[in-house]
């Protein structure tokens, strides 16, 4: 099969810088408002074509996804081009195949019969057909059904509502009390897991413990009355304290409560660390969930996703790595991905690409949002990460040749069954 050579024509180079700049797709430009660029690029398509504006715009709308990804219309090496990412020594991918025109639908079409074969080559069969179906499938899946969310929230209501009443003397099942964690920062998955909440206790509370002896452990014990306030309105549940928080694990849900105090600095609380003798340690959960939401909101929503999917990874292959590390990975990740402004057509490539990335984390260090704390990464997970890999690789071209069931087997031995086989 012959390679493009020559520069793409410069109607496809308008479409891409278009493309590139705004972060939306051919369709989305064809059909957008009047301005000059596409008015520019209409104008350049009908010359080429003699076709008028409306058969334009019919060919785009009739274009899918799968279309630009196989078509000349992109910036960046095409998907199926070898990638390196420098710095790491890491390779992503398989082999380079030329594509062409074939998956424009009517306006490839269109391009094609206009332009000279020379700068188009050949054409190929549509490929990668069933990824974004597959992953669609597969966040869905990941979805907590409406009773199980509901659930979730009665077990939060209930818990809020006792340390109110214990501390504030009023049941108010809202009030002194915020998610973190996975609830919070919308990366939550199935099976259940648990939920994780601040509440914020009367500076009294602190000063009352501040009061005992110094040979007491006043975070130990803090804990423990937390603990006793639960056990009163839950005496069937298995209630614990442990370091820096209680946990009030019901028969569906886990509940990990925080016993905090407000301080003065916006957004920062004292919480109970019972090693050592006992101290409080500044925490900042929120500067989290921020994190995770504004990574989102420049990656075209990928983080979420890939968090959620890394989560299921975790789950299926008891990877030995903490949730919150890898929601701090997948940012990291996406920051650096070319194709972070892609969406589902591309997580074929982000899964593959970011175990690869991954594995050359091992034994290095984080830092927390808002405390800046380094978080050592280790190395537990790393023979896990390298499975993954492997998996992925073959998962990505089996996907690449539309071959279903293969890379559904592949996919499945990374993420379980809720990534789907068939789609």
């Amino acid at each position: 099969m012959s390679t493009v050579s020559a520069t793409p024509p410069k109607n496809l180079s308008i479409l891409a810088a278009l493309m590139t700049n705004s972060a939306k797709s051919a369709d989305t430009l064809l059909t957008a408002p009047q301005n000059s660029a596409r008015s520019e690029l209409i104008n350049s398509l009908m010359a080429a074509s003699g076709g008028t504006e409306a058969t334009l715009l019919t060919g785009a709308q009739q274009h899918s996804a799968m279309g630009l990804k196989n078509s000349l219309i992109t910036t960046q090496p095409p998907k199926n081009t070898l990638l390196e990412q420098t710095g790491r020594g890491v390779h992503f991918g398989g082999s380079s195949t030329p594509t062409g025109m074939a998956s424009l639908g009517l306006l490839g079409s269109i391009l094609a019969d206009s332009l000279p074969q020379t700068l188009l080559g050949a054409t190929s069969a549509p490929k990668w057909i069933y990824v974004i179906r597959r992953f669609q499938g597969f966040l869905a899946n990941l979805d907590l059904t409406p009773a199980q969310r509901n659930d979730g929230v009665t077990k939060i209501h209930g818990v809020v509502s006792c340390l109110n009443t214990a501390y504030y003397g009023h049941n108010s099942n809202t009030a002194n009390a915020f998610l973190i964690g996975s609830w919070a920062k919308k990366t939550d998955i199935r099976p259940p897991r648990d939920i994780d909440l601040y509440f914020v206790l009367p500076y009294d509370v602190y000063q009352r413990f501040q009061a005992y002896s110094p040979l007491v452990n006043r975070q130990s014990a803090l804990l423990q009355e937390v603990k006793s306030k639960l056990l009163g309105t839950n005496p069937l549940s298995h209630i614990k304290g442990d370091e820096t928080v209680v946990t009030a694990n019901f028969l569906s849900y886990g509940v990990e409560v925080v016993p905090a105090f407000a301080l003065t600095e916006s957004h920062a609380y004292w919480i109970c660390d019972t090693k050592n003798g006992g101290s409080y340690k500044k925490a900042m959960p929120l500067h989290e969930v921020d994190a995770i939401e504004y990574a989102d909101s420049q990656n075209n929503k990928n983080v979420r996703p890939l968090i959620r999917m890394l989560k299921a990874w975790q789950e299926n292959c008891t990877v030995p790595i903490k949730s919150f590390h890898l929601e701090l990975l997948a940012v990291e990740f996406l920051n650096q991905w070319p194709y972070r402004q892609h969406s589902h057509f591309y997580y074929d490539w982000m899964c593959r690409d970011f175990f690869a990335w991954l594995i050359a984390r091992a034994n290095t260090y984080l830092m927390t949002p808002g405390t800046y704390d380094f978080l050592f990464l280790g190395d537990d997970w790393k023979s896990r990460a390298e499975s993954a890999y492997q998996r992925a690789l073959k998962a990505c071209d089996f996907e690449q040749e539309n071959e279903e069931g293969n890379a559904g087997d592949e996919w499945q031995k990374i993420f379980g069954t809720f990534i789907p086989k068939y789609v």
